[in-house]
């Protein structure tokens, strides 16, 4: 799955200067009211930004992972916000229903979501069962034709824009082959949300929990119809949700490394530029050859990625994924961190970007698999090897 270079090469020269004539200049709204903008949604949507990963028989633009990976660079650039308002559909809500739904879930679900109509947000994580989410507690049980859904799910990203979400439930023993995935539309009696969360950062994203009592599902609505399959199916979509996080953090790190730069040409202490300074010239040095170490294993793992057979796992990618998610999301912690130490006390006001970019890529090791979660695949692949 990919568009040829000539059209792809198009479409990242309009997100370029997207990024740069509407995202940038927005970002200090964003921050101010925490939402992102109705017409920008709208000129997301009419990007196609909502379906970049999704085939162009459902209504997408069917990106390879290499091609989305770029477009996730460049939105890196700018607020982590405007990224999480099609992450989901692009990414973890969509990716469970192309890889393993029936054809008829594709056929009438996807188009939605390429469009942006239908905004899909993914329900692992519980209060109980985050990095082992095996252990989660949200019940399935059949009755009739039907399932009955109860429990709770904790920091849903996108979950008050969510028209359905793809959300994970035990219908049988324990561990993870008593787990289903559903597709469960937001407005079904008994699904309620609850408050927003107030975050560190990423002001403009939106989080709650989804509160389920005694939902009623169609069975017709379990992914792919085979109930049990749910685990097998969020860790196949976890894969490219870790390569997508990766390039956006070395998008972010990008960006915060200009702002650095520039204003290391611009500041003057001692009669010159701190840029001039060799201890300063040192940290922009470790930044820069860090962003390239990690953009370079984002490229060459999402070609990896693209060359398996669509739709299958292969320990070697995933382990190379994780790696990516681990090193590219603490890589970029350092590049913030050592952005606000290149600004000074400027560096701890919120009139320069670089505060608001280091309390916004806390998050990114966190979520898709903390960073620890991220060193156990790696460590059990490395070692179970014979």
């Amino acid at each position: 799955m990919a568009i040829d270079n000539e059209s792809f090469e198009l479409l990242l020269s309009s997100v370029q200067r997207f990024v740069r004539e509407r995202l940038m200049p927005a970002e200090d709204a964003v921050e101010e009211h925490d939402e992102v903008p109705a017409d920008i949604v709208e000129d997301m949507k009419a990007m196609g930004l909502f379906g970049i990963s999704i085939p162009e028989e459902y209504g997408g633009i069917g990106l390879s992972m290499s091609q989305e990976c770029r477009v996730a660079y460049e939105i890196g650039h700018t607020s982590l916000a405007f990224r999480s308002v099609f992450g989901t559909n692009v990414g973890i809500g969509s990716q469970g229903i192309l890889m393993d739904g029936t054809e008829e879930q594709k056929r009438v679900i996807l188009p939605r979501v390429a469009t942006g109509e239908l905004v899909m947000s993914f329900a692992l994580t519980e209060p109980d069962a985050g990095s082992d989410s095996a252990a989660l507690k949200t019940r399935g049980e059949r009755v009739g034709d039907h399932y009955v859904l109860n429990g709770s799910k904790r920091f849903i990203t996108n979950a008050p824009r969510a028209g359905a979400f793809t959300l994970m439930a035990r219908t049988d023993g324990p561990g993870p082959g008593g787990i289903s995935a559903f597709i469960v539309p937001a407005d079904l009696p008994g699904l309620s949300l609850g408050k927003p969360d107030k975050k560190m950062g990423q002001r403009g994203t939106k989080t709650c929990d989804v509160l389920l009592d005694n939902v009623r599902v169609p069975a017709s609505n379990v992914i792919g119809g085979k109930p049990g399959q749910g685990f097998k199916t969020a860790m196949k979509v976890l894969d490219r949700g870790r390569l997508h996080i990766s390039a956006v953090a070395c998008g972010m790190a990008q960006r915060i490394l200009d702002e650095s730069v520039a204003y290391a040409r611009e500041r003057r202490q001692f009669g010159k530029r701190i840029g001039d300074f060799q201890l300063i010239q040192a940290m922009l040095a470790d930044s820069q050859a860090e962003l390239y170490a990690g953009w370079s294993m984002v490229q060459d793992c999402a070609l990896r990625y693209d060359a398996k057979p669509v739709g299958q796992s292969d320990p070697q990618v995933s382990m190379r994924a994780s790696c990516c998610k681990l090193f590219c999301t603490e890589m970029v912690g350092r590049v913030a961190d050592r952005g606000v130490q290149v600004h000074g006390g400027s560096g701890y006001i919120n009139e320069y970007p670089v505060e608001r970019f280091y309390r916004d890529v806390r998050l990114l090791r966190l979520y898709e698999g903390t960073t620890q979660i991220q060193q156990m695949i790696i460590g059990r692949e490395l070692v179970g090897r014979d």
